[in-house]
Order: C-alpha cells, then structure tokens, then sequence
C-alpha cells in the first residue's frame, strides 16, 4: 500500500513515470470493466483511455479514503454510461413490447453452462440492455440511481433488465440445446 501510496502522490504531481506506472497496473483490470459495458473491444479502448484521462486529471482530489481501485472503477463506470449517453440509441418497436421478467429461469439454466460462457452471452447484449443489466447486477445500483445516470426513466430501467434476463435467458436455452444435440 505504501508503494501505491508514493505512486498516487507522484500522480497527484504530474509525474509521467508515476503515471505510466498506475496505468500499467490498472489498466488490464479497468478494460475488464469497460468490456462489460462496451459493444466491443474498440469502444472499450477509448472508454479506458478516456477514463484513464479522467483519473490523472482528476487524481489530485483523491484523498486516499477507500479503496483506490474501487475511486477508478466507478470513474471507468461512469465514463462508459457517459459514452453511452452521447450515442443515445433509437428506440425500435421492440422497446414498446412487454417482455416477462424470469430471472429465476435464468438462474436455474445458469449453472449448466461455464461462468465464460455465461460472461460471452451477456457480452452479446444489445448496449442498452448490456448496461442496465451491469449496473443492476455488477455495481448494485437501484433503477432509480441507473435513470438518473442514463437520462431515463425508472420505468425503461425496469423494461430494459427485464428484456435483459429474457435475452440472456434465450441465448442461455440455444446453448443448451446445442450442447444437448451433441450429447
């Protein structure tokens, strides 16, 4: 911790050796994050980058209270739901169709297939739907919290990680069958 200690307050200074040095150790475990977020690799690189920007710029108000890697992670989380924001995805037919919550299904189909394979379905994810679902589930926010930090309601919140659920849900049944057929 000491050594991160000197790392940051050489951050909080400008220093580009401290800076590089910060990067490299967080920069694999942040882009793990952005994945969860982004529709694809490169969206995961500029949000890192651009998170990576916000943190140096930013790092001078870190007090050293709480968990460091935890101050990054919500600034990762924050400059994706941002990138998000700016692309504001059209809203399709689809949206307006009720889709039946069944999370308990998901659960149960879940534990036949490997923790990868489940992590590649939600990958897949629509982008709307990818960041609700990770906002709800990894970060634990409320729908509340998720409409205030996308610019929606709390009701398209709800929809949105319901059709989530049913989405992974689906994809969960054709990987199973497909295993099943093989068998």
């Amino acid at each position: 911790m000491d050594n991160l200690k000197e790392i940051i307050k050489g951050c909080q200074k400008g220093n580009p050796a401290s800076q590089k040095v910060l990067y490299d150790l967080y920069a694999p475990k942040m882009y793990g994050v952005c994945l969860q977020y982004c529709k694809d690799r490169t969206e995961a690189e500029d949000c890192l980058q651009e998170g990576f920007i916000k943190v140096f710029t930013n790092i001078k108000k870190y007090r050293f209270e709480g968990s460091f890697e935890g101050w990054i992670r919500r600034i990762m989380v924050n400059t994706t739901i941002e990138s998000f924001r700016k692309k504001k995805p059209e809203t399709s037919l689809e949206d307006t169709m009720l889709v039946k919550l069944q999370s308990d299904i998901i659960e149960e189909k879940a534990s036949e297939i490997s923790e990868d394979e489940i992590m590649d379905i939600i990958s897949e994810l629509p982008p709307k739907y990818r960041i609700v679902f990770n906002l709800y589930v990894l970060e634990g926010l409320s729908h509340k919290e998720i409409a205030e930090a996308l610019d929606i309601s709390e009701g398209t919140s709800k929809s949105n990680l319901s059709r989530a659920r049913s989405w992974i849900k689906d994809r969960i049944t054709e990987k199973l069958s497909k295993k099943q057929s093989v068998v």
